[in-house]
Formats: structure tokens, C-alpha cells, sequence
């Protein structure tokens, strides 16, 4: 149901509040740009250090602003699986497209526990769901043979992958019906991923260069892999750079380069730091971003 690039949008913020013209200008730009679709309130959105009322509003004015121009996934996850379906029902009736469930963190279920929690949400919301496997956030690793079984339920469509791991994701693939959307949620492995069967990204370098994203996809979607190839060398430094800190510092850092966002961002985050901050500006103009 899923495929292409999807942006995990950042969160901007203008004097501790959500800065909603800033938010309605990303959205603007990405679409511009060609952009599949957006995940708003995932990590790179800082959900974490949102209140459930900003949440709420940053997916309302998302949608709001795409007004269905493109998909919007909405980063509903939480490891409390009522507040999990409360967070999806309200994106649901604000008219996503899907919601993004990552794996309960600090709780360190089961991977029992795992299909009963996305089976509660997939079985109370209707709404496609895309599982977000992040091991390292979450402390629990969802595992192939898992995400195969929760496949079966028509509500859950695909994953977000970032378990760094393209054995298991091979064996995720190979377990998983064809229509089951496997996204990379490690942007430097798009193309390996795209490769054995992947179907696209959900992004954090698309904020920053959406349409060369898209090239890398397309000509993979294409098996233009000499074309891939190519681009995928050109955005690797800004892939890299995009993580010389806890996502999302650098990407803030980056778009108040570009300057389309304040850099402010939530304790217990802080700015990037001034070496890493020349150092990504260096990256930026090196491949004719900045």
C-alpha cells in the first residue's frame, strides 16, 4: 500500500511552542518537491517530548496543510497500548492516510506481547498501520518471523526497518506477503534495501533533499543501479552527516541552515555542537544543498 519516500518531518518550534507556520512551510516545500508522502511525530518529529495535545494538533495541521496532496502517516506509537490507540483514533478522524506504530520501548515485551499490543491497535483503529522495528530506541527487537504473523492482519501493511540488519531484513522480506510494504528506516540503506525487495523510505534526509531521494528511488524502482549507485555516493556525506548527533539535532541544525526553521529543540536534546555544526554546513555546500 506503501511505497516511495516518505519524510519523517521534524517538529519546528518558536519559543517552546509548535510553530505552525514554520510546519505548513515544510509541508509546502516537500510537496514541491515531489515528495510521496510525510510522517509527522515520529523520532525525528520529537514525539516523544510533545504533550499528547501537541501531537495531536502537529498531526491536525499536517493534514490540514497537505490537504490531500499527499499521504500522511501519522506517528502514533506509544508503549502504552491504550494511549497507542487513543493517538491512532484521532489521526484516523483527522483523515491520515495510516499511522506509524513503533515498537513499545522500556517496557521490553515479548514478542507475544508485540502482536497482542499491534493487534489491539490494528483490531480498535481500522487503519493501516505501518510497525516501526527501532531496537535502538526501544530495547526490543520485532522480530522477521513476527512482523510475518502480524502481516496477516489486513490492517497492518508494512514496517518502517531500522534494525540496521539486512540479514534479517532479507528474511523479513522473504517471510512477508508481496503486497506487505518493507520501508528502510536507515537512510544509507535505501538502495540495498530497494535491492532485495524494499519498497522506499520513511526518510530524515528527504527534509533536507527531497528530490535527490526521490532520483535515488526511482532509479532503483527502475533497476537503473549504475544511476542509484551514483546518486546514493552523492547523499551518503549528507546521510552521515545527518547523524553525527541523536536524530533529529543534525537535521534541525540543517534546515535552520537552510533557513526554514528556527534551531530550537526540547531538553533533554540540545543543539548540535559548534564542530558538528561546521562540519554538517561544510557537507551541506559540498553537495550544493546549502
Amino acid at each position: 500500500m506503501f511505497e516511495g519516500i516518505y519524510t519523517a518531518l521534524i517538529t519546528p518550534f518558536k519559543n517552546g511552542k509548535v510553530d505552525e507556520a514554520a510546519l505548513r512551510a515544510l509541508v509546502d516545500q516537500q510537496i514541491a518537491a515531489g515528495i510521496t508522502g510525510l510522517v509527522p511525530c515520529g523520532s525525528t518529529g520529537e514525539s516523544a517530548t510533545l504533550s499528547h495535545d501537541e501531537h495531536n494538533a502537529v498531526i491536525d495541521i499536517v493534514i490540514s496543510a497537505a490537504d490531500g496532496r499527499v499521504p500522511v502517516i501519522a506517528g502514533t506509537g506509544s508503549n502504552n497500548t491504550r494511549e497507542a490507540i487513543d493517538l491512532t483514533k484521532h489521526a484516523k478522524a483527522a483523515g491520515a492516510a495510516g499511522a506509524l506504530l513503533l515498537s513499545p520501548y522500556y517496557n521490553k515485551p515479548t514478542q507475544a506481547g508485540l502482536v497482542d499490543h499491534f493487534e489491539a491497535i490494528a483490531d480498535e483503529t481500522g487503519l493501516p498501520l505501518v510497525l516501526y522495528n527501532i531496537p535502538g530506541r526501544t530495547a526490543s527487537n520485532v522480530l522477521p518471523e513476527t512482523i510475518a504473523r502480524l502481516a496477516e492482519h489486513e490492517c497492518i501493511v508494512g514496517v518502517k526497518e531500522a534494525c540496521g540488519d539486512l540479514d534479517q531484513i532479507s528474511d523479513l522480506i522473504a517471510a512477508c506477503p508481496d503486497d506487505f510494504s518493507v520501508l528502510s528506516g536507515d537512510d544509507s540503506l535505501l538502495l540495498p534495501l530497494m535491492s532485495i525487495g524494499g519498497r522506499g523510505s520513511i526518510a530524515v534526509t528527504s527534509n533536507v533533499a527531497p528530490r535527490q531521494m526521490l532520483e535515488l528511488f526511482g532509479a532503483a524502482q527502475a533497476n537503473d543501479f549504475a544511476r542509484a549507485r551514483e546518486i546514493h555516493f552523492q547523499l551518503l556525506p549528507v546521510m552521515r552527516a545527518l547523524f553525527l548527533e541523536t536524530n533529529p539535532i543534525p537535521v534541525k541544525a540543517a534546515l535552520a541552515l537552510m533557513g526554514l526553521v528556527d534551531d530550537e529543540i526540547r531538553l533533554p536534546l540540545t543543539q548540535i555542537t559548534q564542530p558538528n555544526r561546521d562540519r554538517l554546513q561544510t557537507v551541506l555546500k559540498e553537495v550544493g544543498i546549502l
